[in-house]
């Protein structure tokens, strides 16, 4: 392998491959380019390959460690996986924008410094938006318009952050930082927006469903998981984290289980799952930081088997709308299950991925002391069962029948979805495999008899929960509405705000511009009077008249003069 080689670069030349007509099948360029790039790093020694000094910066453009390689490895698998279930896609733009998406996240993932760091941060935001822009709706390019603005803002933020860093220290590494200057502040900040903190979180539910129903799916896996790697990478053990991750975890239960757009569901849903591992990295310890790494590669691959459940419905009936749908379960039989394994893995049932990989971090909150944080995880576990555990498979196959009836999803997305759905239930069943990839030794069993125990009967209540909210009629309605929360601000409030000031600069200015016409058209008066032809100035005075006022003038001199 060349000494400069990355896998990002394999994924770059797909995309130009996809741009050119050729006589092989496009196909199979996009489903050959993640196991090409794959196989670039699967087998290398932990090392850093391609060094570059450039003036006196040290970059490093794949650092193969522990951490970097099982994020590799999981971006790699929902890059192919994700291709697999577009396969049926002939525009080349989103192609393209998918191969460059995915392997500007993984080259993001391998670099050593910051610099790296930020020409692959920015090259994921602006290869994503056309996931978003290809949908060709005016809702889209205004949301693509939005979505790129912060995810380039954020870009920004680590640009000066690097800069800042560079000045006070004379290094670009990108290695763990402590918050003790506004560099590393900044830093941290930019990779808060990626990871859609609390107040910073609604360019997720505002993007992911506008995007094309592939589009969403390829989405799901990388822009927030990649921030998760630079926080676990950058900012282990930072306390407030934790703060961070539980309100993360706890909010976007109450807003998704209002949320009519199932889409919309999942994007709170990320929220939820991205607050766990958020979690994990403010605790910092290494069994905290292998439940981070294991959840989010549990993550990655459940999310977008949801993702990819509810873009096959989407295909067949052009909706993702829960008051729009029901009763597909006859229609979609196979979709249906492989919806129902994605629901059960984000769930932490027993035997499923999410089981597995969300304990080690729920025990690691538990073991540190953080017990109110502890509450607040289990609590938020209950909510993911509520709003993507069963409402997600309840309204699309379920609930109430709107005698839908479609074909079953395309076989390239059910082979997607199938193999998505087999590595849920493998990880669940075999974690070892994924513990053995973690970045510090694991000697932890999930499946002990309190652990199971404990997780069942929080699943069984709150499904007992939703079934008696369902029945009684108090369960939130499907209402056919778009609702907001924090972007309240500035889908409504500033706009209202933007109107009003420009209402009161636009009266003013016609104000001054009214009390500007009056004093000049006074002094024009004034002048004319003076100068006019009736004017005093303007009249003739006989000669003697003006020698008698110059000799009053001298007078007056003269006198002043002499006092």
């Amino acid at each position: 392998m060349p000494e400069i080689m990355s896998p990002a670069l394999v994924y770059i030349a797909g995309a130009f491959a996809v741009l050119i007509p050729w006589r092989i099948p496009r196909a199979i360029i996009l489903l050959a380019m993640p196991l090409v790039a794959l196989a670039t790093f699967l087998s290398l020694p932990y090392a850093t390959y391609g060094r570059l000094d450039i003036f006196d910066l040290h970059l490093g453009l794949m650092r193969l460690d522990a951490l970097s390689f099982v994020f590799a490895l999981v971006f790699s698998l929902a890059a192919f996986l994700s291709l697999l279930f577009a396969f049926h896609l002939r525009d080349r733009l989103e192609q393209a924008a998918s191969l460059v998406y995915a392997g500007a996240a993984i080259g993001a993932v391998f670099a050593a410094d910051l610099v790296t760091l930020f020409i692959f941060w920015e090259g994921t935001a602006l290869a994503s938006v056309f996931l978003i822009w290809t949908r060709h709706t005016e809702g889209a390019y205004h949301t693509g318009l939005r979505y790129l603005a912060i995810q380039i803002g954020s870009g920004l933020l680590l640009l000066a952050g690097l800069i800042l860093r560079y000045q006070q220290t004379g290094s670009i590494a990108f290695e763990h930082m402590e918050l003790d200057s506004l560099g590393t502040w900044l830093i941290f900040l930019s990779f808060g927006i990626k990871c859609a903190f609390p107040l910073l979180h609604n360019w997720l539910q505002d993007s992911y469903p506008a995007a094309t129903l592939t589009g969403s799916v390829t989405l799901s896996a990388f822009t927030t998981k990649l921030a998760v790697y630079a926080l676990a990478r950058g900012f282990a053990g930072t306390e407030c984290l934790i703060y961070i991750g539980a309100a993360m975890t706890l909010f976007p239960v109450f807003f998704a289980a209002i949320e009519n757009n199932l889409r919309r569901v999942l994007a709170y849903s990320i929220n939820n799952q991205i607050g766990f591992m958020v979690v994990g990295i403010g605790i910092g310890t290494p069994l905290a930081l292998d439940g981070t790494v294991a959840h989010a590669f549990a993550h990655v691959i459940y999310k977008g088997l949801l993702f990819m459940s509810v873009g096959a419905v989407m295909y067949r009936t052009g909706t993702a709308k829960a008051s729009e749908l029901g009763g597909l379960w006859k229609s979609m039989p196979f979709t249906m299950v492989f919806c129902i394994i994605g629901a059960m893995s984000i769930s932490a049932f027993p035997l499923f991925s999410g089981f597995v990989s969300k304990s080690l971090v729920l025990s690691a909150s538990a073991d540190t002391g953080h017990f109110i944080v502890w509450l607040v995880l289990m609590a938020a576990s209950v909510g993911v069962l509520e709003h993507s555990g069963i409402k997600i498979p309840y309204s699309m196959f379920f609930g109430h029948d709107r005698g839908l009836k479609v074909k079953e999803a395309p076989l390239h997305m059910l082979v997607a979805m199938g193999f998505a759905a087999a590595l849920c239930i493998g990880i669940g069943i075999w974690p070892e495999p994924l513990y053995a990839l973690l970045p510090y030794p694991v000697d932890y069993h999930p499946y002990t008899t309190d652990h199971v125990v404990t997780q069942l009967q929080l699943l069984f209540f709150a499904a007992l929960a939703f079934a008696v909210l369902i029945r009684s009629g108090f369960y939130p309605a499907e209402l056919r509405s778009i609702n907001l929360d924090f972007d309240w601000l500035y889908r409504r409030l500033l706009p209202g705000v933007i109107v009003l000031v420009a209402d009161w600069v636009q009266s003013g200015w016609r104000e001054l511009a009214r009390q500007s016409r009056y004093r000049i058209d006074r002094l024009l008066v004034t002048v004319y009077r003076t100068h006019g032809p009736e004017g005093i100035l303007a009249r003739t005075s006989p000669t003697g008249a003006m020698v008698l006022w110059i000799a009053v003038l001298l007078g007056i001199a003269l006198a002043l003069t002499y006092l």
